[in-house]
């Protein structure tokens, strides 16, 4: 009893502080210290209890050092001139008839680069915002394509933190995931590019009233030379190359970019990479082309590390071994992955965060796919189709509600991120129809 209590009590203490716009980290903590309480009425000593939470905590170093890095990839790679040239060249291409279409594409293709839906959606996605409601267009559906766009990168990009987290924590190969993670997306994404084809005829932009492009090339210089720091992650990831690694590459690249091209001092350069992106003349980019840096992902970072040592709690005083053992009762795939999605709907709406939800569920739903015989690759796959995105439809988890705020849009547009809707959705039908395929063919052979 004492468990269900202190689960409710952090349930409102987290949603609260969430509605409230209060840091995450805050009531994480106060949640935590609850928890430490709660085991040590169990019986637990203090000290064991501690120990727990850090081992727990560590789990998360691996997302917590990709986060910090992807920071200051942000924040050199907009000093270099590679975000704004991304943003002037997808502006360039949009078809006012498919504009829609174009957000979502751009979108994708962002943040399957720089591997973060938050960085992308602070860029790429508030730019595309900006030329929506100055175009006509309607800005619930746009931020409901540009959300679905900033998840396809943060679920199956080399660089995204929650890839490697599912890797780490599967004991699977980042690159073996990627791969399975387009060839579930295949469905998903052309469902998605039809849908929002749909909607794009429907709600064509009538004029493109932003000069956004026109901005961007009077205070950076584009052109084919600044996109090499994204395109050496590129061939870096397809060579297989360590993605920090990679990533260091990448941004040792974008500062001798800042200095040669965008004509910043080394110093700028490098503070941008620590400190974030602040455009010194003042410019309508002003709003848009800022942020990023190391700084910037302290305070996720601690969250993350917190939300994690939950875990470590739970698993060490086996506090959810009920809920366990009702996972366990999936007898076939597609009654495994149904219990994968409740469980990963359940950990994100309580967690508040896509990383918590993702260790959550792993740690629940990972003796019933051994028990059935299921891959570890199949396990992380699932994870990456249940518990990455659904953490997304959440409204008060930190997955959604940044998006939702940085667009200043209102939640409906969730109802408009197809994408993630349907990657769940085409998998579920996938393990039906295979699960009643193997029986007509069990049946046959009896």
């Amino acid at each position: 009893m004492d468990i269900i209590v202190t689960f409710i009590i952090c349930f409102v203490i987290l949603i609260g502080s969430v509605l409230k716009g209060v840091y995450i980290g805050y009531p994480l903590i106060l949640s935590l210290m609850l928890f430490i309480y709660t085991a040590t009425r169990k019986g637990f000593p203090i000290k064991d209890v501690l120990k727990m939470a850090y081992k727990g905590g560590k789990k998360s170093l691996v997302v917590v050092k990709i986060f910090l890095i992807i920071g200051g990839i942000t924040g050199v790679w907009m000093a270099s001139g590679t975000v704004p040239s991304l943003v002037f060249y997808g502006m360039k291409f949009l078809k006012p008839q498919l504009f829609i279409l174009f957000a979502f594409l751009i979108s994708s293709f962002v943040s399957f680069l720089i591997g973060t839906s938050l960085g992308t959606v602070s860029t790429a996605g508030l730019a595309l915002i900006v030329v929506a409601r100055g175009g006509g267009v309607n800005e619930v559906i746009t931020a409901g394509a540009i959300i679905s766009g900033i998840y396809f990168g943060d679920r199956c990009s080399p660089m995204s933190s929650s890839a490697s987290l599912v890797a780490t924590l599967t004991e699977t190969e980042l690159y073996t995931n990627i791969k399975n993670m387009f060839k579930t997306a295949i469905v998903p994404f052309a469902l998605a590019v039809v849908f929002y084809t749909f909607y794009s005829y429907k709600y064509p932009l009538n004029t493109i009233g932003s000069t956004i492009a026109d901005e961007i090339v009077k205070v950076f210089n584009v052109g084919i030379i600044v996109l090499l720091p994204a395109f050496l992650i590129l061939l870096l990831s397809l060579c297989r190359v360590n993605v920090k690694a990679s990533m260091f590459i990448s941004i040792i690249a974008a500062i001798f970019i800042s200095m040669i091209v965008q004509h910043n001092s080394f110093v700028s350069s490098l503070k941008y990479v620590f400190l974030g992106y602040v455009m010194e003349n003042d410019s309508p980019l002003r709003t848009i082309m800022k942020g990023g840096g190391v700084i910037s992902m302290l305070k996720a970072s601690i969250a993350v590390f917190i939300s994690s040592s939950f875990t470590g709690i739970f698993e060490g005083t086996e506090m959810l071994k009920s809920v366990e053992s009702l996972i366990n009762k999936a007898q076939n795939r597609h009654q495994l992955f149904l219990a994968t999605v409740a469980t990963s709907t359940i950990t994100a709406a309580f967690g508040c965060s896509q990383t918590l939800s993702v260790i959550l569920t792993h740690m629940l739903v990972r003796d019933a796919y051994e028990k059935n015989s299921i891959s570890k690759y199949d396990l992380a796959i699932d994870l990456e189709n249940t518990a990455i995105v659904i953490s997304a439809f959440i409204p008060w988890n930190i997955a959604l509600l940044v998006p939702l705020t940085t667009l200043n849009v209102s939640v409906s547009s969730e109802l408009y991120a197809s994408y993630l809707y349907f990657i769940p959705l085409v998998s579920y039908v996938f393990y039906k129809v295979g699960s009643l395929k193997l029986n007509k063919d069990m049946n046959i052979t009896t």
